[in-house]
C-alpha cells in the first residue's frame, strides 16, 4: 500500500512539473458509435442495429400519421342531436380532407366545416356538420316542411321518419316555412337531419366553401353502426 501511495505521490510530481514548465494537458473528445461500445459483442451490436431501424421506423411511422392527419384524413366525433338519426350523439365520423381538391362540393354530401363567430372581443371556431342541400346560385325555400330547390321538391330519404308523421308542422322541422334565398356564388346552403333540433343555415345562411373542411365519408364508431353516409 505505501508503495503505490509511493507512486501516486511521483505521478503527481512529474504532472506539476510538466505544468511549471509550461506544458499543457488538452483534452481531446471523440465521438464514439453506439456499436463501439459493444466491439467484439456481435450480439450487442445486433441489439443497438435493431433498436436504431426500430427508431426510424417509428419516426417515420409518426410523420406519416400527422401528414395523414393534416391534409389527407381525420377522425371526428359527433357532438349533438343535429344529424339524427343519421348520426348520433358520440359518433365517429372519417372526413377526407383531399376530396373537394379532386372534385366539387355535391348535393348531399355530409361535410364538416368551421363556423366562425365573434362577439367583438373574442373569435371563436366551431366545427359542425351538417348535409349540403343547396349549391351556388340556387334557390331554396321551404314550404310546409318540403325543401324546394329553383321549385322543385327535393328528395330527402335520410330524413328521420318519426319527425316525418309529426301532425304539428313546428314538430316536425322546426321552421316550416322559409322565403326564397339565393344561394350566393362559392357558398352552399346547409341543413341537419334532424330538422327540429338542428341550428344551420336556415338560421345563419350560406356557408362559404372555404370553410369546408371535408367530407364525413364513413362512420366507423360504434362499430355496430359502421356505414357509408
Amino acid at each position: 500500500m505505501q508503495r503505490q501511495m509511493r507512486g501516486l505521490n511521483d505521478l503527481l510530481q512529474v504532472y506539476s512539473q510538466q505544468l511549471n514548465k509550461g506544458v499543457s494537458l488538452q483534452l481531446v473528445s471523440q465521438s464514439i458509435e453506439p456499436e463501439e461500445l459493444f466491439d467484439g459483442d456481435p450480439v450487442g451490436q445486433s441489439l443497438v442495429k435493431i433498436l436504431r431501424d426500430w427508431a426510424l421506423v417509428v419516426c417515420i411511422a409518426l410523420a406519416a400519421a400527422l401528414l395523414v392527419r393534416f391534409y389527407v384524413l381525420q377522425q371526428y366525433y359527433i357532438s349533438g342531436p343535429s344529424m339524427e338519426s343519421t348520426l348520433f350523439e358520440n359518433d365517429r365520423v372519417l372526413v377526407s380532407k383531399i376530396s373537394y381538391q379532386l372534385g366539387g362540393i355535391g348535393r348531399g354530401d355530409v361535410i364538416v366545416f368551421d363556423r366562425i363567430t365573434s362577439d367583438g372581443a373574442t373569435v371563436a371556431h366551431d366545427d359542425l356538420i351538417k348535409r349540403v342541400v343547396g349549391l351556388p346560385g340556387e334557390k331554396v325555400e321551404i314550404r310546409s316542411c318540403v325543401v324546394f330547390i329553383n321549385d322543385v321538391a327535393l328528395d330527402e330519404p335520410y330524413l328521420d321518419e318519426e319527425d316525418l308523421t309529426q301532425v304539428e308542422l313546428v314538430d316536425k322541422c322546426g321552421q316550416p316555412n322559409m322565403s326564397p334565398k339565393i344561394v350566393p356564388a362559392n357558398q352552399i346552403f346547409v341543413m341537419g337531419d334532424n330538422r327540429p333540433d338542428s341550428f344551420d343555415s336556415r338560421s345563419f345562411g350560406s356557408i362559404s366553401e372555404r370553410l369546408v373542411v371535408g367530407r364525413a365519408f364513413v362512420a366507423i364508431w360504434p362499430f355496430d353502426s359502421w356505414k357509408i353516409l
